[in-house]
């Protein structure tokens, strides 16, 4: 397994790129690179679709820091093993499986590579994976969750709907087809204008670069079986004990311009569930670290505040 640096888009200095296996055998893509006298460690999660390459930059910030870095990609995207025939479908039959992709990680990159302290630093589908391993697993000494996905925008479906659907279809056989409105194929530079991600086109611009070079990282629209994993998953987070906060403390933060997950739904997880932190920057859409400068330099100094305590 290898990574791909671009000519806009630079590796960090001393990373390293390593396969492990997770649970089934999967084969998984990581990552980590530590500088000279670390001052901790970053564990980074990311979203669905995304690759490791897509966090260069953020790796070079963490760095720059004193900060390690670790990061990989879930299984089924990225330079880690797919699991349908059809590489482009963004699938899984439960969120648990990413479980074992965590559990793996965590004892054979973090622990095994990289120096402690551990924070955590999560987006979307990763920050929903985070929130999964706060729920008890005392691994970290904070973390920092972008855009969590909490809840879908379902469009002209009613939420019912939605559900019936994907419970349906994944019952009947048909849990591997592509979600109906979603795009069998991933984005590119072309889709700037209409993209929900950011508001910022030299990031953009950027990764879909990656993609035209390296097609092989690149996922499209989900399956009907991701949805219906994401949404039980989704209704078991809303369970949280009204009791019992989080192993470590947390942030969450919202992006208000958000058109992919739901904030409606992470506000209801934050007035159920107690002891967390929230922050909203109003003028930046879902993806927070590849928004423009001054939105990403805001989010960069809470995330300095809240990890210093």
């Amino acid at each position: 397994m290898q990574l791909f640096p671009t000519p806009t888009n630079k590796a960090p200095d001393n990373i390293t790129c390593v396969q492990v296996l997770s649970s089934g055998g999967i084969k998984l893509r990581a990552a980590f690179c530590v500088p000279k006298r670390p001052k901790g460690t970053v564990l980074i999660l990311g979203g669905r679709a995304e690759f490791i390459e897509r966090y260069f930059e953020t790796m070079r910030d963490l760095a720059g820091r004193g900060l390690a870095v670790a990061t990989f990609d879930w299984r089924g995207q990225g330079g880690s093993q797919r699991l349908l025939s059809n590489p482009l479908r963004g699938h899984i039959d439960s969120f648990a499986s990413y479980d074992t992709d965590l559990d793996a990680i965590y004892s054979r990159v973090l622990v095994a590579q990289c120096p402690k302290p551990f924070f955590g630093l999560a987006h979307s589908t990763g920050g929903h994976m985070m929130l999964r391993a706060l729920r008890g697993k005392k691994w970290l000494e904070r973390a920092v969750i972008t855009a969590p996905l909490l809840g879908f925008h379902f469009g002209l479906w009613p939420e019912f709907v939605a559900r019936n659907l994907a419970t349906g279809a994944t019952l009947t056989g048909m849990g591997s087809a592509y979600l109906p409105g979603y795009s069998h194929l991933p984005l590119k530079s072309s889709d700037f204008s209409t993209n929900p991600l950011t508001s910022d086109q030299k990031r953009f611009e950027r990764d879909m670069d990656a993609l035209d070079r390296h097609p092989e990282l690149a996922v499209g629209g989900p399956t009907f079986s991701w949805l219906r994993a994401a949404i039980s998953s989704i209704d078991e987070l809303m369970d949280w004990p009204e009791d019992q906060g989080p192993s470590c403390p947390t942030l969450v933060t919202m992006a208000g311009l958000d058109k992919v997950v739901n904030n409606v739904g992470t506000k209801s997880f934050l007035a159920r569930a107690p002891g967390f932190s929230s922050l909203t920057i109003a003028d930046s859409r879902h993806e927070i670290l590849n928004e423009k400068d001054a939105i990403r330099q805001r989010f960069l100094a809470a995330f300095d505040a809240f990890i210093a305590g």
